[in-house]
């Protein structure tokens, strides 16, 4: 495998995942077997999730559970609710879970869940049987030593109390380590809420002085303004880099000499979105991402550059907040146009990070303090980072494709070193 190779033509995350992976495949050298394995889920779900809805008719969603690999330990991975979600989506978020977690160096597989439908159209009642139901449709599969839900799009800290409710009350006492992302009152772990927002503005610092860039001089576009978005935003303005640009589902502002994150944040609370923001004007959001800005977050949702707009992206530098939103195509279009590109398995890694130190709280039954959440977030990040740039330029490899391959090439070793059963 070299930077220069050209994959072929994605359409959807699951083709990316999967070509990504052959590539690194390739360049391990690995056996077919192995590869097949490693391209299956060694376990998936399916379920029916019925809703009464408050004026009393009945709704049902599909929900999923993808268990990609246990081979470093149990499955890890969020939970979203999307109408676009769907098995497939699944399926490639949950392998990027694996090499995620593989790349940071902690004890978990990877893993996903997701129900299809659009939180925003329903009611706090509404959200709790959903979770609840879901929750006790995949409980056989779920546990705090085999697979631990966390947030993801459209999930938040009570929904995962939820979760844990509704698993505790199946065991007949309470288990906090069943998910993470929890409530800071139920175990949760000071410094999660942030975690993948504070990787994020780590790995872009980082990819910045990699470039020779002061952040007082640097400016920034960031695709979304929720659990991720949100926070990267601030503390990048808070290292002196101009976030110029900022959107979320409704629409999308610019101004060219940065916008006030803590001003934007008190308008997004009051009204639910960004759009009419008095200190900055409106954007096309698909101009957003073609901002002439040096550093560029996509933290909204996969797939948003693509072949047909990786040409025209003026950022240098592009720092994945969300997972999967480039697709190879675009990928290899960046790459040779000389923009460095931190894929998401490494750039969003914060919010595994911190939900492990979460898990082993838990376990501990003691909470760190956030200073301390915060110190050991930063020195696994910087450590991924090192060992990225190193292997990519070790062996002549784009950052995605080095992330990727030593990913990949630790989940083997501990495949390995267990064996097949039986």
């Amino acid at each position: 495998m070299n930077a220069q190779e050209q994959p072929v033509e994605s359409t959807s995350p699951l083709t990316d995942a999967l070509a990504q992976l052959a590539s690194a495949v390739k360049h391990l050298g690995i056996s077919p077997g192995v590869h097949q394995m490693l391209a299956q889920p060694r376990r998936e779900l399916m379920v029916s999730v019925p809703l009464r809805r408050d004026d009393g008719s009945i709704a049902v969603y599909s929900g999923y559970r993808v268990q990609h690999n246990f081979s470093r330990g149990p499955a890890k991975g969020g939970l979203r609710y999307s109408p676009s979600v769907d098995i497939d989506e699944v399926r490639a978020l949950a392998m990027w879970m694996t090499w995620k977690c593989a790349l940071v160096d902690v004890p978990y597989g990877g893993a996903k869940g997701g129900v299809a439908f659009d939180p925003r159209d329903h009611s706090d009642s509404e959200l709790e049987r959903v979770t609840r139901r879901y929750t006790a449709e995949i409980l056989p599969i779920i546990g705090p030593d085999v697979d631990i839900p966390a947030p993801d799009m459209g999930t938040n800290e009570q929904t995962m109390a939820w979760i844990m409710d509704t698993y505790s009350s199946s065991q007949g006492h309470t288990v906090p380590g069943v998910v993470t992302g929890k409530p800071i009152s139920l175990g949760g772990s000071l410094g999660r809420a942030s975690a993948t927002s504070r990787g994020v503005s780590h790995i872009a610092l980082m990819a910045l002085a990699s470039r020779g860039i002061d952040p007082t001089n640097a400016s920034a576009a960031v695709q979304g303004f929720g659990k991720v978005g949100r926070d990267a935003a601030r503390f990048l303005a808070e290292a002196g880099v101009a976030v110029k640009a900022i959107s979320d589902v409704d629409g999308a502002i610019y101004a060219a000499g940065g916008i006030s994150i803590t001003a934007l944040s008190a308008h997004v609370d009051a009204t639910g979105s960004v759009v009419g923001f008095d200190g900055a004007e409106e954007l096309e959001p698909a101009d957003l991402l073609t901002a002439d800005v040096d550093v560029l977050v996509p933290a909204a949702t996969e797939g948003v550059i693509t072949g047909d707009n990786a040409h025209d992206i003026r950022a240098s530098i592009v720092v994945e907040g969300a997972n999967g939103p480039t697709t190879n195509e675009a990928d290899m279009i960046l790459h040779e146009r000389g923009v460095l590109v931190v894929p998401d398995i490494l750039a969003n890694a914060g919010g595994v990070v911190v939900s492990y130190f979460e898990w082993v709280q838990a376990n501990q039954a003691y909470q760190w303090r956030e200073s301390e959440v915060n110190e050991r977030l930063e020195e696994r990040m910087t450590r991924a980072w090192h060992s990225v740039i190193e292997y990519a330029g070790a062996h002549k490899l784009t950052y995605r494709q080095a992330a990727t391959a030593l990913s990949v090439k630790r989940v083997v070793e501990a495949h390995e070193l267990r064996g097949l059963y039986p």
